[in-house]
């Protein structure tokens, strides 16, 4: 049900003649809707929330009986009390949106609270374990949660600090792939789009607060299903991006599907926002510096066009001896022939023509085209091609002069008119495609068959190519050595796993911030609750996607060893070839998202739990502060934590000593205590007051 149909059935229950003017009047307006995307605000998507307490005040759901395959009852309460009742909590529920609401009294263990998106949440973090190869590099964190909270949570973490955000979200194949409101979509599903859209939307919108808007890219997959919507959505939700589409192929042998063509390809969405610059490919089999033809050829240069100018138009004097340049000419004025300009014996004077008689302009001045003949930077090849003059004149444009000067590309002899021989060291520069056919990305060798190396007999459905993910990266984050990077639509892990080649490659301190839900597949929850399990036991969640795959396949790929133990077996390809067993010198922490009570955060009886958040907004670096012990303060590698502010003069001190601190967390309500302890901190340590800095943030981005 939509929001605005929810709306209207509210309106006509309180005035029948008025919900049905209002009806009319959607009805109209839709109509007029003709231009954009246009889609249903659908109700705010709720996500089931197995193994949090039950406190008064929440909503829930009455979970099925345990044995039970169906799908139980999804109506929405409210917990009014809860009380003591032979040993158990039981929990006195009421109704939700309902015209005349009921009421039961259920045991608290068969209820799963339930938080709607439109909910206000307070986030933290309880840690699951960690791997650590990397000495003092950032830490790659992989979250298991709800994308959207995820989201909202780095909000308050990454607002505008991330350099690069990839995903691969459900494509809508109408299989069960994906949920909205906690039933799968199915393939007849009249709103099966207009779901997809705003489920899509709401993640986007926040996604775009935590890119860096002067400099960043969103990277999107996606299949012929919603390709065109995405395309609408990612124009009319990033106006001020470049968006571009390529065509990749993924598969040789494809898909078949009756009576439909194989399908080989996807397609990958890049919207590039502020200065973001595509990182051209290098041509190592191509590495000479190519040469730029001197005469202009597109319509408005020819001679006295609008462009370039009057002054390069002009005869160069070629030896006929020798194919050389002897002399360049002066400017002939507009409106002279060029019948006048002087002959040189020996020499012919070439100008700027086209074969049709067309007199266009020369690419440079008389001085500039000078200057590079005396450099080796212009060189003559006869031409024998009818219409010619004899001879076509080149030379180096300033990129490719400056990349000299740079030492980008070695001059490595000269030719007998003097013209230099350049070559780039690592190949030359090309700009990508928009399609792309590399063998690096076929999905089936390497992404399905490299995870079974990592996790031997564990199965995820069409993983990405590791190659294919590290090349649409590299093109945005090889300038960044330090680039944070976000894929709230982890999967497999293979975003993080792609950022660690890429560090490996240059020695970058790259992170990578995975986020994945702990969904157990439609066919595996089936055969659960046969077996009397629900989500939130220990034995169906060791079956989710975070703790079964995520989370194994990365710290698989930084160890080198199977969750058994073993090496994995085989090698990497392409780009950087070694030993997978290899692994990699990285740190990667894992974490499983928490929802607090405000009160317990302002009263300070949630640090534990908030901890890691204020370690992942100083960087994700070094050990966290998890807690402040008697003195009531602490100071990490990168940031500090004061609670008591007694202590104030001590944790100054200790800051000031560790130059590589740069955020303190002040807790404080007292607003003149917390600028006391900012004036007396080091100029580039920011401060930060708790908790109200934190519970401003989500009390903003309540009710959205």
């Amino acid at each position: 049900m939509s929001r605005l149909t929810e709306l209207l059935r509210q309106a006509r229950k309180a005035d029948k003649q008025l919900g049905d003017d209002l009806e009319k009047e959607f009805a109209a307006l839709m109509k007029r809707r003709t231009f954009g995307l246009v889609f249903e605000q659908h109700q705010p998507e709720a996500v089931e929330l197995p193994g949090r307490a039950v406190r008064r005040g929440d909503k829930v759901r009455v979970l099925p009986p345990r044995g039970e395959v169906k799908q139980g009852d999804q109506r929405l309460w409210r917990v009014e009390q809860i009380e003591r009742v032979d040993g158990s909590r039981v929990a006195h529920l009421l109704e939700l949106d309902a015209e005349e609401p009921e009421t039961q009294v259920v045991i608290t263990d068969d209820l799963v609270v339930v938080a709607e998106f439109n909910d206000r949440i307070y986030p933290g973090l309880v840690e699951t374990g960690r791997v650590e190869r990397g000495g003092d590099k950032p830490f790659h964190t992989v979250i298991n949660a709800e994308n959207y909270h995820a989201l909202e949570m780095l909000t308050y973490t990454h607002r505008g600090k991330v350099d690069a955000i990839y995903i691969d979200p459900p494509y809508n194949t109408g299989a069960k792939d994906w949920k909205y409101n906690n039933d799968y979509v199915e393939g007849d599903d009249d709103y099966r789009h207009s779901k997809w859209l705003a489920f899509m939307q709401r993640r986007l919108e926040v996604a775009r607060e935590l890119l860096n808007p002067k400099d960043s890219v969103l990277i999107v997959t996606i299949d012929e299903k919603e390709y065109l919507r995405l395309g609408m959505l990612l124009e009319q939700m990033f106006p001020e991006g470049r968006v571009q589409m390529v065509t990749t192929a993924i598969n040789a042998t494809g898909a078949i599907r009756f009576n439909e063509f194989t399908r080989v390809n996807e397609f990958i969405f890049f919207v590039l926002l502020g200065k973001a610059r595509i990182t051209p490919d290098a041509d190592k089999e191509n590495d000479e510096v190519p040469w730029n033809l001197l005469q202009r050829r597109e319509m408005p240069s020819r001679r006295g066009g609008p462009q370039p100018g009057p002054d390069q138009f002009y005869p160069i004097y070629i030896d006929e001896s020798t194919g050389t340049i002897r002399e360049v000419g002066t400017p002939i004025p507009l409106g002279v022939a060029r019948s006048t300009a002087p002959e040189i014996p020996g020499c012919r004077a070439i100008f700027p023509m086209k074969p049709d008689g067309t007199e266009m302009n020369w690419g440079l001045t008389p001085p500039s085209l000078r200057n590079l003949l005396e450099r080796g930077f212009v060189r003559v090849v006869r031409n024998t091609r009818s219409g010619s003059q004899g001879y076509s004149i080149y030379y180096l444009t300033g990129g490719k002069v400056r990349d000299i000067d740079a030492g980008k590309a070695e001059v490595i002899g000269r030719r007998a008119d003097g013209s230099v021989i350049a070559k780039y060291a690592g190949g030359r520069a090309t700009m990508p495609t928009s399609m792309w056919d590399r063998q690096s990305h076929n999905a089936q060798s390497h992404g399905t068959k490299l995870i079974s190396r990592f996790l031997p007999g564990r199965k995820f459905p069409f993983p990405k190519s590791l190659y294919a993910v590290e090349d649409a990266l590299g093109y945005f984050v090889k300038s960044k050595p330090s680039a944070t990077i976000l894929d709230f639509f982890s999967g497999s892990g293979t975003t993080a796993h792609a950022v660690m080649r890429l560090n490996r490659q240059d020695g970058g301190r790259r992170q990578c911030i995975s986020v994945t839900n702990n969904e157990v597949s439609a066919e595996e929850q089936r055969g659960l609750r046969r077996q009397g399990l629900r989500p939130g036991d220990s034995n169906w969640e060791t079956l989710g996607i975070c703790d079964y795959v995520t989370k194994p396949r990365v710290t698989a790929a930084i160890t080198g060893t199977t969750p058994d133990g073993e090496p994995i077996k085989g090698d990497y390809k392409f780009t950087d070839e070694f030993p997978m067993s290899h692994g990699f010198e990285e740190n990667a922490a894992f974490f499983t998202l928490t929802y607090e009570a405000p009160l317990s955060v302002h009263h300070n009886r949630a640090f534990e739990r908030i901890a890691p958040i204020l370690w992942m907004r100083a960087g994700s670096q070094g050990r966290i502060i998890a807690d402040l012990g008697e003195d009531g303060w602490d100071v990490a590698e990168t940031y500090g934590v004061l609670e008591n502010l007694d202590q104030a003069g001590d944790f100054v001190v200790r800051v000031a000593e560790e130059e590589s601190v740069r955020t303190a967390f002040i807790v404080t309500d007292d607003d003149s205590a917390f600028q006391m302890v900012c004036r007396d901190l080091p100029s580039q340590v920011l401060p930060v007051r708790l908790y109200e800095s934190y519970l401003q943030n989500f009390q903003l981005r309540g009710g959205r």
